[in-house]
């Protein structure tokens, strides 16, 4: 099984696992491979510079970090921008939206808690 991480489920991941959920992280565990994504790293840079999130480590860290744990790094294709033109409007959110896309354009499981990302159907893992 090939995996996408959504934002809270790599920063989790990365923290050290401690609120990553057990089924999550047993999916990540039996996964083939395991992504990443830009989208990721733009959602943080956003979030942390807004103030909506805080975090502990420096978005170049956090590069090293995801390279460090084992997992691929996943850049935004001009296919994955184009299927977001085939989206319903469950969820308004750019960062889950552009994830939303790359997972269907690979294929890819997105692994997420988010219920409104899990109303796109079949490929996604809500945990």
């Amino acid at each position: 099984m090939r995996l996408l991480l959504d934002t809270h489920i790599l920063l989790w991941c990365l923290e050290g696992g401690e609120n990553l959920p057990e089924q999550a992280r047993q999916v990540i565990l039996s996964a083939d491979e395991v992504y990443a994504s830009a989208a990721n790293i733009w959602e943080i840079i956003i979030k942390t510079s807004t103030g909506k999130l805080k975090i502990q480590i420096s978005p170049q860290d956090m590069v090293q970090a995801i390279a460090d744990s084992g997992f691929e790094m996943m850049n935004i294709k001009p296919e994955h921008a184009l299927k977001l033109t085939d989206l319903e409007n469950f969820h308004r959110d750019p960062f889950d939206r552009i994830l939303i896309a790359q997972s269907l354009v690979e294929p890819l499981h997105l692994v997420t808690c988010d219920s409104m990302v899990a109303k796109y159907g079949g490929n996604i893992i809500r945990v």
